[in-house]
Protein backbone atom coordinates (compact mmCIF):
# COMPACT_ATOMS: atom_id res chain seq x y z
CA UNK A 1 0.00 0.00 0.00
CA UNK A 2 1.26 3.30 -1.52
CA UNK A 3 0.93 6.21 0.93
CA UNK A 4 3.10 9.09 -0.47
CA UNK A 5 2.71 8.93 -4.00
CA UNK A 6 5.33 12.43 -4.55
CA UNK A 7 8.00 10.46 -2.59
CA UNK A 8 7.79 6.84 -4.30
CA UNK A 9 8.36 8.67 -7.43
CA UNK A 10 10.97 10.51 -6.55
CA UNK A 11 12.54 7.66 -5.01
CA UNK A 12 12.11 6.06 -8.24
CA UNK A 13 13.60 8.62 -10.20
CA UNK A 14 16.77 8.79 -7.70
CA UNK A 15 17.32 4.69 -8.31
CA UNK A 16 17.02 5.25 -12.06
CA UNK A 17 19.10 7.54 -12.33
CA UNK A 18 21.94 6.54 -10.11
CA UNK A 19 21.71 2.97 -12.22
CA UNK A 20 21.76 4.48 -15.19
CA UNK A 21 18.75 3.95 -16.70
CA UNK A 22 17.64 6.82 -19.71
CA UNK A 23 13.88 6.11 -18.85
CA UNK A 24 11.58 5.19 -15.67
CA UNK A 25 8.38 4.90 -15.25
CA UNK A 26 5.78 6.23 -12.30
CA UNK A 27 2.62 4.72 -11.74
CA UNK A 28 0.57 5.90 -10.10
CA UNK A 29 0.06 9.38 -10.86
CA UNK A 30 -1.05 12.67 -9.53
CA UNK A 31 -1.68 16.26 -10.48
CA UNK A 32 1.25 17.10 -8.01
CA UNK A 33 3.35 14.89 -8.98
CA UNK A 34 3.55 16.55 -12.49
CA UNK A 35 4.22 19.84 -11.14
CA UNK A 36 7.04 18.86 -9.54
CA UNK A 37 8.23 17.04 -12.74
CA UNK A 38 7.34 20.60 -14.75
CA UNK A 39 9.65 22.12 -12.31
CA UNK A 40 12.76 19.52 -12.48
CA UNK A 41 12.10 19.87 -16.85
CA UNK A 42 12.13 23.47 -16.43
CA UNK A 43 15.40 23.26 -14.24
CA UNK A 44 16.73 20.70 -16.36
CA UNK A 45 16.82 17.33 -13.81
CA UNK A 46 14.72 15.58 -16.40
CA UNK A 47 14.80 16.19 -19.95
CA UNK A 48 10.79 15.26 -21.09
CA UNK A 49 7.86 13.29 -19.36
CA UNK A 50 4.65 12.52 -20.76
CA UNK A 51 1.39 11.06 -19.48
CA UNK A 52 0.42 7.42 -20.80
CA UNK A 53 -3.15 6.64 -20.55
CA UNK A 54 -2.85 3.10 -19.58
CA UNK A 55 -7.08 2.92 -18.92
CA UNK A 56 -6.23 2.56 -14.69
CA UNK A 57 -5.34 5.96 -13.80
CA UNK A 58 -2.01 6.07 -16.39
CA UNK A 59 1.18 6.86 -15.80
CA UNK A 60 4.62 8.98 -16.45
CA UNK A 61 7.13 8.06 -18.73
CA UNK A 62 10.31 10.40 -17.67
CA UNK A 63 13.54 10.87 -19.88
CA UNK A 64 16.44 11.48 -17.29
CA UNK A 65 19.20 13.49 -17.71
CA UNK A 66 21.83 11.86 -15.36
CA UNK A 67 21.69 15.13 -13.41
CA UNK A 68 19.92 14.24 -10.11
CA UNK A 69 22.54 13.63 -7.06
CA UNK A 70 19.67 13.18 -4.25
CA UNK A 71 15.77 14.36 -4.83
CA UNK A 72 13.63 13.89 -1.66
CA UNK A 73 10.73 15.03 -0.50
CA UNK A 74 10.55 17.04 2.99
CA UNK A 75 8.23 15.71 5.44
CA UNK A 76 6.50 17.16 7.44
CA UNK A 77 5.83 19.76 4.87
CA UNK A 78 6.98 23.00 6.40
CA UNK A 79 5.34 25.95 6.12
CA UNK A 80 7.86 29.06 5.31
CA UNK A 81 7.94 32.46 4.64
CA UNK A 82 9.53 34.61 2.15
CA UNK A 83 11.86 35.32 4.50
CA UNK A 84 12.55 32.10 6.09
CA UNK A 85 13.73 30.19 2.29
CA UNK A 86 17.57 30.79 3.26
CA UNK A 87 17.82 29.06 6.22
CA UNK A 88 15.63 25.86 4.58
CA UNK A 89 18.12 26.11 1.17
CA UNK A 90 20.93 25.66 3.90
CA UNK A 91 18.89 22.41 5.33
CA UNK A 92 18.03 20.67 2.23
CA UNK A 93 20.74 21.83 -0.30
CA UNK A 94 24.66 21.37 -0.29
CA UNK A 95 25.77 24.40 -1.21
CA UNK A 96 23.98 28.08 -2.07
CA UNK A 97 22.85 28.17 -5.89
CA UNK A 98 22.85 24.50 -6.32
CA UNK A 99 19.73 22.39 -5.90
CA UNK A 100 16.60 23.74 -6.17
CA UNK A 101 13.52 23.33 -2.99
CA UNK A 102 10.00 22.74 -4.59
CA UNK A 103 7.26 24.96 -3.02
CA UNK A 104 3.59 24.72 -2.59
CA UNK A 105 1.96 28.26 -2.79
CA UNK A 106 -0.96 30.06 -3.55
CA UNK A 107 0.34 30.70 -7.26
CA UNK A 108 0.72 27.23 -7.75
CA UNK A 109 4.02 24.66 -6.91
CA UNK A 110 6.72 27.15 -7.46
CA UNK A 111 10.90 26.26 -6.87
CA UNK A 112 12.39 28.50 -4.44
CA UNK A 113 14.28 30.70 -6.57
CA UNK A 114 11.01 31.71 -8.58
CA UNK A 115 9.37 31.94 -5.04
CA UNK A 116 11.73 34.61 -3.92
CA UNK A 117 11.25 36.27 -7.30
CA UNK A 118 7.93 36.95 -6.50
CA UNK A 119 8.39 37.29 -2.61
CA UNK A 120 5.93 34.96 -1.58
CA UNK A 121 6.28 31.65 0.92
CA UNK A 122 4.50 28.77 1.35
CA UNK A 123 5.17 24.82 2.25
CA UNK A 124 7.72 22.67 1.58
CA UNK A 125 7.22 19.83 -0.65
CA UNK A 126 10.72 18.75 -2.68
CA UNK A 127 14.18 19.49 -2.72
CA UNK A 128 16.75 18.06 -5.48
CA UNK A 129 20.32 18.51 -6.62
Amino acid sequence: MQMDLLNDALVALRHADQEGRPHVEIAPTSKLIAEVLRIFREHHYIEEFTFVATGRGGKYDVALSRRINDCGVIKPRLAVSFDGLERFESRFLPAQDFGILVLSTNRGVLSHQKARELKIGGRLLAYVY
